[in-house]
């Protein structure tokens, strides 16, 4: 769709005139900081290990640091393009070559151009919790293109072509609260462990499609419900919304402080940015996102 040569996928959505719109919606000049701390999960989840933080004390009395076993994707993140091969169609558009081969589709095409946008929030966990059936963050939830309509209608938003999509389920805020022991269990494995999520349907991609989002983050550890099968095409929806359609996917996104202001205000749209790391080749980055309004 968007050429033969094309890496980065829908985020071509994300024109001038669409950043242009987008800009005008920050009114209150408020900025809520999408990003986890860097730190979380502890343990970090999916056999990912934690960062080695060094303070280097310089002689002329000032300091330096550097970061050990970094993984880009241990908390609030975007996956690049080059992070899922389908398992008969390969790479977003039929890339085969890529990753440890390779530099294509890698997390400096978005980092090139930067993702600026307008925001669109979808509060499952409110939408839940005000009809009485609140989300149990630590078992599996799935949501369809039908759920998602109707938390939209909800909160009488719309959707426009180009829109950066957040959805929050309360994850994060849930697993803030786990002990240590409970945290453990779920990052010994997590791929097995419940999480609420977008549902694999055909009909959630459908629905992300037609409404042509540049973007979908939430704030849960795989966007969509888990436990997934990673070995199976209906059983992981990463391959076929990144490989296939080419969707920038953030995940474990911090959307509590703007949920409560889009709540309080009934504004559920805003500008986003986000600058993810220039690394050329890179499978995913740190979101570095912040939402504007």
């Amino acid at each position: 769709m968007f050429g033969e040569d094309d890496e980065a996928g829908t985020i071509n959505r994300l024109t001038p005139e669409h950043v242009r719109d987008a800009a005008r919606l920050v009114r209150a000049g408020l900025v809520f900081p999408l990003d986890w701390d860097l730190d979380l999960p502890d343990p970090p989840l999916f056999g990912r290990l934690p960062s080695v933080h060094t303070v280097i004390a310089e002689e002329n009395g000032g300091n330096d640091d550097r970061y050990d076993g970094f993984y880009p994707q241990r908390s609030s993140q975007w996956d690049a393009l080059s992070h899922i091969a389908h398992p008969n169609y390969g790479f977003y558009n039929g890339r085969r070559e890529v990753g440890t081969v390779g530099d294509a589709l890698g997390i400096h095409v978005w980092a090139e151009r930067g993702i600026a946008g307008r925001f669109v929030l979808l509060d499952a966990c409110q939408y839940r919790a005000d009809r009485g059936a609140p989300i149990d963050a630590g078992l599996s939830v799935p949501f369809d293109a039908a759920d998602l309509e109707d938390i939209r209608a909800a909160q009488d938003v719309e959707l426009r072509r180009g829109d950066i999509l957040l959805i929050r389920f309360g994850w994060t805020a849930w697993y803030e609260k786990l002990g240590e022991d409970e945290r453990h269990r779920l990052a010994a494995n997590t791929q097995d462990q419940g999480s609420p999520g977008l549902a694999r349907t055909d009909a959630v991609l459908e629905w992300l499609w037609d409404n042509g989002i540049s973007a979908v983050a939430a704030d849960v550890p795989a966007l969509e419900v888990m436990p997934f099968d990673n070995m199976a095409v209906d059983g992981f929806l990463h391959f076929r919304l990144i490989a296939l359609l080419g969707m920038a996917v953030g995940e474990m996104f911090n959307l509590e402080q703007l949920a409560e202001y889009c709540h309080r205000e009934r504004r559920y749209s805003g500008l986003l940015t986000s600058a993810p790391l220039h690394k050329r080749g890179g499978i995913g980055s740190p979101a570095n996102a912040l939402a504007l309004v």
